[in-house]
C-alpha cells in the first residue's frame, strides 16, 4: 500500500517514537530488532497513531547506543537488514502509519570512514570534513567549550596535531558543515532513505550543525541564569552561554537546502532542538515562514518540574512573540529523559489529565513507547547501566536507562514478551511487568484504554489538529483555552490539587469528551475537582 502524496500529513499528527534496542526482540538475544518492531506494528495503529520515529538503526559501535553512526545508509546486523527495513515499511503503509527515522547529522562514529580518512593528514580529501582547530600556543585547546556529556569539547589526535570538535563522546566528531561538500553528503543520506520510502526524518540535535567559524570562547552564564532542562544541574555545561558552539545563523540555509530535498516525496521533518535558554525562540526560527523543517519540538514539556498553568500560558506567550507561524511538536517524554510519570510524581488521574491537554494543543505530538502504559522510569542498578552519560555523572544522575528498558507486553512472562531470549539488554522491571499491554488492552480505566480514547478524541474533532488556539490563560492551576475551526472547543483543565469553579465563554456550550471522563457544563460553569478538565463545544 502507498499512502496519499500529502505535504501537510504531519500538521497536527500524533507520532509514536520507538526506541529499537527495546520495543520487540525477534531472535532472542535481548536486543530489539526491526522485524521485533514490524511485529508489533498493529499496536500503534490500534492506539490511533498517524506515524512511527524509529530512533537510530544505522550501522554503529552502539557507544552512544546508534546515535554515533558509522554508516548512514546501512542497518546495523544487531537490528536487521535493508530487506527488514524495507518490509517495516511496507507494514507500516498497510496499516496507514507514516514512517520517520532518526537522522544524526550533527556528527557521526569517529569509525565513519570519512573522519577515518579525514584524521589522516591535514591535506587529504576530506581533511576538512569534520572540526579541526590547532591548540593554544600552550598546548590547551582552542576554546572554552564544554560537551554535553562532561569535559572539554575538543580532543587531542597525535597524527594531525590538532584538536577536533566533539560536543558529546569523544567518538561522535563534529562534523564540518561549513564546507559545502559535507552538506550535500547527509542530503545524499536523506535521498538515500526518501527513496527507499520514508515519511521524513527526526533531526537529531537540529541545532548542533553549525559551529562558529571563528571559534570565539563561550561567555558565562550566572548562576541565577541556569536551569537544568538539557543537562543534569551537576554538569558544567550549564555554566555557559551557548552562542558559538551552536545555534549559528548559517543553519537556516541549510534547512532550507533540507526542506527542499523534502518536497518531492511530500516527506516531513521535526527537528530536536536543545538550548536551556532560546530553545523557544529557536524552534520558532527554525519552523517559521514555510521553507525551513515542518516542526520542532523544543524541551519546555521535558522539563524536571512538573507543567503548570502559567507554564503553558507562558509557553505559547513566547512563541507567539517570536513566530505566529512555528510549529511545535509537544512531548512530555522521550529516550534522553526520565519518564515524566515519575519526574512530576504524577498519580493515575493526574497522568490521564496531562494526556488530554497534550491532545488539545496546537501543535503535533510525540508520545514515547510505554508512555500509553503509565511507565514509570525504571529503577536500574548501577551495575546493569550502559548509558556512558549515567555512568560519567552517577549517582547525582543515573543517566537514561531507567527510561529505556524493554516494552512489557506480556505482564506472566520474566521479560515481559520482550524476548524469548533468558535476558535482555537492561533488565525489564516489576513495576512495568504489571502494566503489560496485556494486562490493560479491553480493561476499563486503564491507562492504555484511556489513551486509545484520547487519541480517538483529537482525531474526531480536526478543530485540534488543524485549528487556532486563542484566548490563552492561566486562572491559578486551571490552564483555559479556545481551539477555533470548522468548529469552536473550550478546553480547561485543572492541574492542581483543589477544586476550581470555573465560567465558559459567553454563549452556548455542550460538554463533549465524555468517553475521557470530561466534566459536565451546567448553565456555563463547570466545577473540576483535582487533575478534572472541562471540554465543550459550541453550538
Amino acid at each position: 500500500m502507498t499512502l496519499p502524496k500529502d505535504p501537510d500529513w504531519w500538521r497536527g499528527a500524533v507520532i509514536y517514537q520507538i526506541y529499537p534496542r527495546s520495543f520487540q526482540d525477534s531472535n532472542g538475544d535481548g536486543i530489539g530488532d526491526l522485524p521485533g518492531i514490524t511485529s508489533r506494528l498493529d499496536h500503534i495503529a490500534t492506539l490511533g497513531a498517524d506515524a512511527i520515529w524509529i530512533s537510530p538503526f544505522f550501522t554503529s559501535p552502539m557507544k552512544d547506543f546508534g546515535y554515533d553512526v558509522s554508516d548512514y545508509c546501512d542497518v546495523d546486523p544487531m537490528f536487521g537488514t535493508l530487506a527488514d527495513f524495507d518490509a517495516l515499511v511496507t507494514r507500516a503503509h498497510d496499516l496507514g502509519l507514516r514512517v520517520m527515522i532518526d537522522l544524526v547529522l550533527s556528527h557521526s562514529s569517529d569509525r565513519h570512514p570519512w573522519f577515518r580518512e579525514s584524521r589522516q593528514s591535514r591535506d587529504n580529501p576530506k581533511a576538512d570534513w569534520y572540526v579541526w582547530a590547532d591548540p593554544k600556543p600552550d598546548g590547551t585547546p582552542p576554546n572554552n567549550w564544554l560537551s554535553i556529556f562532561g569535559g572539554s569539547a575538543w580532543s587531542w589526535d597525535a597524527r594531525r596535531e590538532q584538536y577536533y570538535l566533539h560536543n558529546f563522546l569523544t567518538s561522535q566528531p563534529d562534523l564540518n558543515f561549513h564546507n559545502p561538500d559535507v552538506q550535500e553528503a547527509q542530503l545524499d543520506v536523506a535521498r538515500f532513505w526518501l527513496e527507499r520510502g520514508v515519511d521524513g526524518f527526526r533531526l537529531d540535535t537540529i541545532n548542533f550543525y553549525f559551529a562558529d567559524k571563528y571559534l570565539r570562547d563561550n561567555p558565562a552564564l550566572p548562576k541565577e541564569l541556569r536551569n537544568d532542562s538539557i543537562a543534569p544541574a551537576v554538569n558544567p555545561y550549564n555554566h555557559q552561554m551557548h552562542l558559538f558552539d551552536k545555534n549559528q545563523p548559517e543553519n537556516l540555509e541549510f534547512l532550507r537546502k533540507f526542506r527542499s530535498v523534502l518536497a518531492p516525496y511530500g516527506a516531513a521533518a521535526v527537528g530536536e532542538v536543545g538550548d536551556a535558554q532560546r530553545g523557544l525562540e529557536i524552534m520558532a526560527e527554525y519552523t517559521s515562514g514555510g521553507d525551513k523543517v515542518q516542526m520542532c519540538y523544543p524541551f519546555e514539556m521535558l522539563q524536571p518540574r512538573r507543567l503548570t498553568a502559567e507554564g503553558v500560558e507562558a509557553t505559547f506567550a513566547r512563541m507567539a512573540a517570536a513566530a505566529p507561524d512555528a510549529w511545535p511538536c509537544w512531548s512530555y517524554s522521550n529516550h534522553d529523559t526520565v519518564r515524566h510519570i515519575t519526574r512530576w510524581q504524577l498519580s493515575e488521574e493526574g497522568a490521564k489529565a496531562y494526556t488530554a491537554l497534550l491532545m488539545c494543543l496546537r501543535g503535533s505530538v510525540c508520545l514515547y513507547q510505554g508512555e500509553e502504559l503509565g511507565l514509570p522510569e525504571a529503577e536500574i542498578a548501577f551495575e546493569d547501566l550502559q548509558d556512558p552519560y549515567g555512568i560519567e555523572f552517577w549517582p547525582e544522575f543515573k543517566g537514561r536507562d531507567g527510561a529505556r528498558t524493554p516494552m512489557t507486553w506480556q505482564k506472566d512472562n520474566a521479560q515481559g514478551g520482550f524476548t524469548a531470549g533468558p535476558r535482555a539488554w537492561l533488565p525489564v522491571t516489576p513495576p512495568h511487568l504489571a502494566r503489560a499491554v496485556g494486562a490493560q488492552a479491553g480493561v476499563a480505566d486503564s491507562m492504555l484504554e484511556f489513551y486509545r480514547a484520547a487519541l480517538a478524541f483529537r482525531r474526531a474533532h480536526p478543530v485540534l489538529r488543524y485549528g487556532d488556539m486563542t484566548g490563552i490563560t492561566a486562572e491559578g492551576p486551571v490552564i483555559r483555552f479556545t481551539r477555533q475551526g470548522a468548529e469552536e472547543i473550550f478546553c480547561a483543565f485543572n492541574l492542581g490539587e483543589a477544586s476550581q469553579d470555573i465560567h465558559l465563554p459567553d454563549g452556548r456550550w455542550e460538554a463533549i469528551g465524555g468517553a475521557l471522563g470530561a466534566q459536565p457544563v451546567i448553565e456555563g460553569k463547570a466545577n473540576l475537582g483535582p487533575w478534572h478538565y472541562c471540554l465543550a463545544r459550541r453550538v
